[in-house]
């Protein structure tokens, strides 16, 4: 989970799906642990304007640990960037594909229809295996220990 962190901006090389979904998932839960509460509050906020049990004129100051909480998230989204751009460039490269198709994936993301199907490709892409054995872009980042005896 934390190797893209350790590899922060390192855009050379290959990465293997664990890679680039472990890192994933450590994003999802930190983002849901530092983000979590102040959605739900907005949502109990929402429902309560709903069925009238809140004044919408008075305005519910935000607390100081959710603003706590989405500053952690903005920053972590911030140290984040660069780790995760670089861990889908080396994803990409692990497909024998250029790091420049992840902007033409973000640019494509923009159009409203060709952004959900550049989504969808996205996603299929990353879940591909990558390609057998060395590619221009390095080594096989499975195949590393292939020949080595797991008991010697």
């Amino acid at each position: 989970m934390l190797m893209p962190l350790k590899r922060y901006a390192e855009f050379s090389g290959r990465s293997r799906r664990k890679e680039f979904w472990s890192f994933f998932l450590l994003n999802l839960v930190v983002t849901g642990v530092l983000l979590g509460p102040i959605y739900a509050s907005m949502i109990g906020n929402m429902a309560a304007m709903q069925t009238g049990t809140m004044d919408p004129a008075a305005s519910p100051e935000i607390g100081t640990v959710p603003m706590a909480l989405g500053v952690l998230g903005g920053l972590w989204a911030l140290g984040t960037l660069i780790p995760n751009i670089a861990v889908t460039v080396r994803r990409l490269h692990d497909r024998d594909m250029s790091g420049w198709w992840y902007l033409g994936f973000i640019v494509l993301s923009i159009i409203p229809l060709i952004g959900l199907i550049a989504a969808i490709a996205y996603l299929v892409l990353m879940c591909l295996e990558g390609t057998k054995g060395p590619n221009r872009f390095g080594p096989d980042p499975k195949g590393e220990n292939l020949g080595s005896d797991v008991f010697s």
